[in-house]
């Protein structure tokens, strides 16, 4: 039993995370894996490219999170034609018959880290905001649930946004290349935890540093708190979700009933509960079969 595993890139941490999971549930259960992951980060042409390529190996099931909404559905579509059946994680599929989704509630997980800063900014202050890739479902509902949570807290404005393009390095670029317009902010509120560091690695010796926080959870992220340098983040757990679904196909192809979708809860990391996060992605547990069924949503 083979599984094609789709990623959007080999750059952030998170989809390093997706691979292990994927991996070591296969493993587990006696399947294997075979990763597809653009060269180019997040590139849509790769990844339609990527699918053709794995068609043609007659995979027993796909695990896709697509790299754009829409512009890979010409390609997403052929799954069907080929009779493989699709799990999806993280972003949602917008055609094809997916068995199962996998993720989380974005727009969610970005209120509370949100009103956690404001918070801690006891509802005053000026702060900066990274934004995520502009294609991606992620972002915009990150950024959604960002100024919905700000929308209460008028005390508290937003002096810039920027482009961080989820990644380290552009997010420290667009945050140096601000220069004066960062001086005396008092918080950096980022889509991912990648473009927390990337803030971090811009801030200078000696000024006066702002409270940084992000979304993923990622291991980096949690040295920097434990550290002091960070303030927080919201557990996005890419390496559950990528499990999940690959155990999701795994039991389909075995004849059992999977759920259509499974959400993760939202959980705010600190100083004050690091601790169970303080761990390489290999090293992480992520949740078992059994406790999905709490994770189903309701109508």
């Amino acid at each position: 039993m083979n599984l094609a595993v789709f990623t959007k890139n080999r750059t952030n941490p998170a989809y390093e995370a997706a691979r292990i999971g994927a991996d070591r549930t296969a493993k587990r259960l006696g399947a294997t894996t075979t990763h597809y992951v653009p060269d180019t980060p997040d590139d849509v042409a790769e990844q339609i490219a990527l699918i053709d390529r794995a068609i043609a190996t007659r995979p027993d099931a796909a695990v896709l999170v697509p790299v754009h909404e829409t512009r890979v559905n010409e390609a997403i579509v052929k799954f069907d034609a080929a009779g493989i059946p699709l799990f999806n994680f993280i972003t949602r599929t917008t055609a094809g018959a997916c068995k199962c989704f996998v993720g989380s509630d974005d727009r969610a997980l970005a209120v509370a880290i949100t009103q956690y800063l404001c918070r801690k900014l006891g509802g005053r202050g000026e702060i900066v905001i990274l934004e995520g890739t502009p294609a991606s479902a992620t972002s915009r509902e990150r950024l959604q649930g960002f100024h919905a949570a700000l929308a209460e807290h008028p005390g508290i404005t937003v002096r810039a946004s920027l482009p961080g393009e989820y990644q380290r390095d552009v997010a420290r670029d667009a945050f140096a290349r601000a220069g004066d317009e960062m001086k005396a902010i008092d918080a950096v509120l980022c889509a991912n935890d990648v473009m927390a560091l990337g803030v971090l690695d811009a801030l200078t010796d000696g000024a006066t540093r702002p409270l940084v926080v992000g979304v993923n959870a990622i291991p980096e992220a949690i040295t920097a708190i434990a550290a002091g340098h960070m303030l927080a983040t919201a557990n996005f757990d890419a390496m559950a979700m990528c499990s999940l679904a690959t155990e999701a196909a795994i039991r389909h192809l075995r004849g059992e009933t999977v759920p259509l979708e499974i959400s993760l809860p939202v959980t705010v990391v600190d100083a004050s509960n690091y601790a169970a996060w303080n761990l390489p992605f290999e090293a992480r547990i992520c949740p078992t079969w059994d406790a999905v069924a709490g994770m189903v949503p309701t109508n």
